[in-house]
């Protein structure tokens, strides 16, 4: 993009919970780079709440595509006007074809690069990267390739909280939130009752977020002191992950929001690669069997997660919760 004082800037990352969480963390640089920057970021409505009141954000674009209503979308793509730079995140064939319908200079991952390799045949300009390469690396390393600008790995340890700083309420007991579930069950760990008993000298709650899912939170939390958490809309999870001291969780949007808010975690891999899901910190840690997993072919029959034992889990939680 050519250097523009106060360009008109589409991002485009429609889905899910944990790869908008995952992106967010762009716009800071995005805006310390443009500080007049408008930014539009194009997301499925089904998650546009998660982005209402975001720093960086001017102008949010929710489209019905999960709702298969596809020529409303079309509508509203028409009517955005022309941008200076479209950046698709997401990199799947649904996504480029949003990038397509609107007007300015698309920027995407190379076919080698890409989820979906069709994709990369809509996008002006290509950025060839790893796709093993971590998340965090491969959003900013598209957004800088765009924009022109560069970025350090002590300019994300140093990150604002992606959406936006929470009061903190004083003086309560420190508080861990467990998120046990995850959209796949290989993704579960299956010792959340032996993590609970083991940190039970803490104010501990259990994260939800269906019938079933409240059910198994009941049995983990069985016999101590543990809550469950009540149904939060996303931004009051967003503002309760903030004021937690330690979320502890199965690799999904909840620990992915600790990292982005800057709460200390500890989140756990089975068969997906920790090295790219999660961007580790002092106190934002991944926990796995070791493996070296290649992100294009994940075994949905391998359930590894559960070998991680919850002593070592118990044990990085209170280290963690002594230094909070």
């Amino acid at each position: 993009m050519k250097s523009i004082n106060d360009p008109k800037i589409a991002i485009i990352k429609l889905s899910a919970m944990g790869d908008i969480v995952h992106s967010v963390v762009v716009l800071q640089f995005i805006k310390k780079h443009y500080p007049n920057a408008h930014i539009t970021w194009i997301v499925d409505t089904k998650f546009a709440q998660l982005l209402r009141g975001t720093p960086g954000i001017d102008r949010i674009v929710a489209l019905p595509l999960k709702d298969k209503k596809y020529f409303k979308s079309f509508k509203i793509l028409f009517t955005l006007g022309k941008f200076d730079a479209v950046i698709d995140l997401q990199g799947l064939i649904k996504s480029a074809l949003v990038a397509k319908l609107i007007s300015g200079e698309i920027y995407g991952f190379s076919r080698e690069s890409v989820k979906e390799k069709f994709a990369s045949h809509f996008y002006d300009k290509q950025l060839e990267i790893d796709y093993n390469k971590n998340i965090i690396i491969r959003n900013l390393s598209l957004s800088a390739f765009a924009l022109d600008f560069n970025f350090h790995k002590d300019e994300i340890l140093a990150k604002r909280p992606c959406f936006g700083e929470y009061n903190k309420i004083q003086n309560q007991p420190k508080r861990i939130l467990i998120a046990p579930f995850a959209s796949e069950e290989s993704k579960v760990y299956d010792k959340f009752d032996e993590v609970v008993r083991g940190l039970s000298e803490f104010e501990i709650f259990i994260a939800h977020s269906s019938p079933a899912e409240f059910e198994k939170a009941k049995l983990i939390a069985k016999d101590t002191k543990a809550k469950i958490l009540e149904k939060q809309s996303l931004k009051q999870l967003i503002e309760f992950i903030s004021q937690c001291d330690l979320v502890i969780g199965n690799d999904s949007g909840v620990t992915h929001i600790a990292w982005a808010q800057n709460v200390a975690s500890i989140t756990l891999f089975g068969n997906r690669p920790s090295h790219r899901n999660a961007y580790a910190t002092s106190k934002n840690l991944v926990l796995d069997m070791g493996k070296k997993i290649d992100a294009r072919s994940i075994d949905k029959n391998d359930f590894c997660i559960r070998k991680i034992y919850a002593e070592t889990i118990i044990n990085h939680a209170k280290r963690l919760l002594a230094n909070a």
